[in-house]
């Protein structure tokens, strides 16, 4: 019988249990009323039994919601009030809190579902048949609805219908070679596009098993290596592993290691190829738009891109403002089409009519460029380019440079409002352990292989970088803590950002 689901303590659930007991969760969640349509808004901490709920969920014809577990009840409000979920399942020890907080955004049901698989809801599914028929749904009916980050503005609420999520994980399983002889080893949060959909979409439709690690830790990590073949992980699953002492020998079985949800960072890529013998396939994707593109499974998996679009997905590099298609070369915005991408943003159709072309792509509001072998190359975020002396500034470029220098755990680069230049350059820098680093030292190494205009005039230190929960550097965080270093009063530079059309920072 084969496994679908099995936990570090070796407790299994097969394909078939799979089959009956996401029924149980389907016909429980019917009997609470949820209908077709419906969000469920689920708030709880990793589980088989969580797994089990996504699936049971679409197989009632709902709207799963996964939230983050770290959003405090002041962020809940929000997303509850704007999504207005049927039901709301969360941890039992945040029940009593939620149910207060279900009452006053509208939520007619609450139930619970514990780590260790107790709560309401499980109770309830013990006393459903697992025989549920499914409610059909169309491709283009929502699956899901994930949340935005909120790194500015509002989070908007993504909505993916069954077509994005099938289509995208049978192009993954194909192109990274799933099969039922795979063990993907799954550390990664499920309120998250790369932990829901990738890392369990791709083994379910592959037959693949899963070995359902509660969080990421290094040591427990390398403990269970060695019963898996893939693993999927952010940058820092893999910088930790390597601090650790993992090995050569520790990794020879396994087939593939694959990188996203955060930039990869090329000396990364290169210390994890010399210590472990294998080539981290990274791969690029947003909440908007499952994955776009992917280094080659087969063929040269090159540091610091993202390799290829999928096959059916249309890419291209335009002009942030016209939309004017770029030459091979030219950085600009990342646009995309394909069946890869959201229906839109909920209840917020003018969001969604700007961030579409006339033409049917989807703006990405990443920064990239194509390389004359057809390799993807992230320059960040379009909000992050620094316009320093009306020159543009890719974050990314310098970031590189900074990161390649001795001593350099990891860097960030960001534009401060400066009255003379606009905004001006300003790198902030987590040091290596036992690294001695000032700021002279690094702008003199900077001057070497940068122009002038791109070199930071202030260099920053400190002990890490704010990262939110999927390893991502939270830039607008930086921004904010530096505000004043060049310009002095509020109104002044606030009216520096607004000369140069960026929101003041208060706002971002």
């Amino acid at each position: 019988m084969r496994t679908f689901v099995e936990t570090p303590s070796g407790n299994t659930i097969s394909y078939s249990a799979t089959i009956a007991a996401s029924g149980r969760y389907a016909a429980a969640l019917a009997g609470l009323g949820a209908r077709p349509g419906d969000r469920i808004a689920v708030q709880v901490e990793k589980s088989a039994e969580a797994i089990l709920l996504y699936l049971g969920a679409l197989r009632a014809g709902a709207i799963f919601l996964p939230l983050n577990t770290a959003y405090t009840d002041a962020e809940l409000a929000y997303f509850l009030a704007d999504a207005q979920p049927k039901i709301l399942v969360c941890d039992p020890a945040r029940s009593n809190g939620l149910t207060a907080l279900a009452k006053q955004t509208g939520i007619e049901c609450v139930a619970t579902l514990g780590a260790e698989g107790g709560g309401t809801l499980p109770l309830r599914c013990a006393a459903c048949a697992p025989d549920f028929d499914d409610v059909s749904r169309g491709p283009d009916h929502i699956a899901a609805i994930l949340y935005t980050s909120g790194t500015t503005g509002r989070s908007k609420g993504a909505m993916l219908t069954h077509d994005n999520l099938a289509t995208n994980a049978g192009t993954l399983t194909a192109l990274w070679r799933f099969s039922s002889q795979d063990t993907l080893l799954h550390a990664l949060p499920l309120y998250h596009t790369h932990g829901l959909f990738v890392a369990v979409n791709t083994p379910l439709l592959s037959g693949a098993k899963i070995l359902l690690m509660p969080k990421f830790d290094p040591e427990s990590c390398l403990a269970l290596i060695g019963r898996a073949t893939v693993m999927m992980g952010v940058p820092t699953f893999y910088t930790r592993l390597m601090q650790q002492g993992l090995s050569r020998e520790a990794v020879a079985h396994m087939r593939l290691f694959i990188s996203g949800s955060a930039p990869l960072l090329e000396e990364a890529h290169r210390a994890w190829l010399e210590r472990t013998g294998h080539s981290i396939l990274d791969r690029y994707g947003m909440t908007e738009t499952n994955m776009i593109a992917s280094n080659p499974y087969e063929g040269e998996r090159r540091a610091g891109t993202a390799g290829f679009p999928l096959p059916g997905v249309d890419l291209r590099i335009a002009a942030e403002e016209s939309g004017e298609v770029l030459a091979q070369g030219e950085t600009g915005v990342i646009e995309v089409k394909g069946p890869n991408v959201f229906k839109g943003y909920w209840r917020i159709p003018e969001k969604t009519a700007a961030e579409f072309r006339s033409d049917g792509y989807f703006i990405t509001g990443d920064l990239g460029w194509i390389d004359r072998d057809g390799y993807l190359h992230i320059a960040g975020r379009a909000k992050d380019l620094i316009i320093s002396g009306g020159l543009n500034v890719y974050p990314r470029e310098v970031e590189s440079s900074i990161n390649a220098l001795p001593g350099v755990a990891e860097s960030a680069v960001i534009g401060l409002p400066h009255k003379d230049f606009g905004e001006a350059v300003t790198a902030i820098i987590a040091r290596a352990d036992g690294a001695s680093l000032d700021e002279a030292a690094i702008q003199k190494a900077l001057a070497v292989s940068l122009a002038k205009f791109k070199l930071p005039k202030r260099v920053l230190f400190l002990d890490g970088l704010p990262r939110n929960g999927m390893g991502k550097v939270q830039k607008n965080l930086l921004r904010e803590k530096f505000a004043d270093l060049f310009a002095g009063s509020t109104e002044e530079r606030h009216g520096i950002l607004r000369a140069l059309g960026r929101r003041p920072l208060s706002q971002s």
